[in-house]
Parts: structure tokens; sequence; C-alpha cells
């Protein structure tokens, strides 16, 4: 097992809703996945989630980007940001999580606070010869809990891996006595992050405004 240190910047790991840090706050009305409302007074009107095409539009994309920023808006206040009615925002937000544009909801937490402070990227060297062989070794690293990301990659390694621990004591024994045993790896190749440039970010949207190409 070879270890290097880098700077690194982490990625946005785990497919979530992302963005600013924020406060539980005081209660709040049922956010946009609630039930509809009964009126829907003073918004203008927009064409509603029945009988929606399989493009994304206008209203769409600006509900996605809001709630990419603030998951926990009530749909009354979603609906005032994008400028339709509160009864087709409540639609059309079923209508996108129902596609699987939209695949959860989540608090964003502080490692830091929780007492994880090292958060390391292992390139992991597997044996490739079988597809079952593969699979086995995902199964297994997707059991792992200190393991928050996992991609299959291209070139040297067979899996990149972002992994938590409480200090490096507690990393090096989870790399010994846990990744070297899983089935069919050969070495692990390990940086850690120094720092934290940027983390949770949302998704880039702005390519689903610009017109399609005839």
């Amino acid at each position: 097992m070879t270890l290097r240190t880098s700077a690194v910047q982490k990625s946005g790991g785990v497919g979530k809703t992302a963005g600013r840090r924020r406060s539980a706050g005081p209660a709040r009305e049922p956010r946009a996945t609630g039930r509809p409302p009964d009126s829907a007074r003073g918004a203008a009107a927009a064409p509603s989630a029945e009988g929606h095409g399989a493009l994304l539009d206008r209203y769409d994309i600006a509900i996605l980007r809001e709630l990419q920023l603030e998951a926990r808006l009530s749909n009354t206040e979603l609906a005032a940001r994008i400028g339709i009615s509160a009864a087709p925002t409540w639609r059309r937000v079923r209508w996108l999580e129902e596609q699987g544009y939209i695949t959860g909801y989540r608090a964003e937490l502080d490692r830091r606070k929780l007492g994880l402070g090292v958060l390391a990227f292992v390139r992991v060297d597997a044996d490739r010869n079988a597809a079952a062989a593969t699979r086995e070794l995902e199964e297994a690293i997707r059991r792992l809990p200190e393991v928050i990301a996992c991609h299959y990659i291209s070139g040297a390694g067979t899996f990149e891996l972002q992994v938590m621990a409480t200090d490096l004591d507690a990393f090096s024994r989870f790399s010994l006595d846990t990744l070297l045993n899983l089935p069919h790896v050969k070495d692990l190749h390990t940086s850690f992050s120094l720092g934290e440039v940027k983390a949770g970010a949302a998704l880039p949207l702005a390519h689903l405004d610009r017109p399609k190409a005839v």
C-alpha cells in the first residue's frame, strides 16, 4: 500500500440536493412536495405538469435550480420564486420526482463537527479479468459506511473512493483491516484532503437554458 499526500478539492460525491449551508430555523409549512394548495391567487398562470412533454421547460429548470439551493422551500415560497401559481408548481415538483430528475432530499452535515477530520481519496487496484469479480468488489464497497463515494475509473486503478475517518490512525486501521481485505484488491494509493475549496456544489444547469440546435 502506498500513501501520498496532496492538496485536493472535494467533489460532490453522492448524488444529492446540495447548496448553501443553513440553520434548521423555525417551523415552516410543508416543502414543495406537500399537498397542493386549494387556491393560487396572485400568481401568473403557466402550463401544468399534466400532459407534460418529455423535455424540461423553463419552469422545470427554475424549480430544479431553486431546490438545489434551498431544498426546504415551502411550495408557496417556491412558486413565488419561479413566478407561477402554487398548484402547478406542486404538480411540476411531483412530476420531476416521478421522472427521476429529483432523486431525494437530505440534510447537509458538517463532518468536522461530527469528529470526521480525515477525508481520503483512495485509488483501488483490483483484478479486472472477470466481470463477476468486479461485481463482487462493488457490492463489498457499497456495504462500507466509511466510503461515501465510489467511482469506476479509467486509466490506472479500478475504483476511486472517498473515505472518511476520525483521524489518521483510524484511517490506517480501516485501510489495513478492511480495504486491503476486500475481494480481488491488489493495492491502494491514497491522497489526503488538506482543505476543502468547494464542496456540496449544485449541478450546473445553464446548458438546459440554451436553444436546441435545429
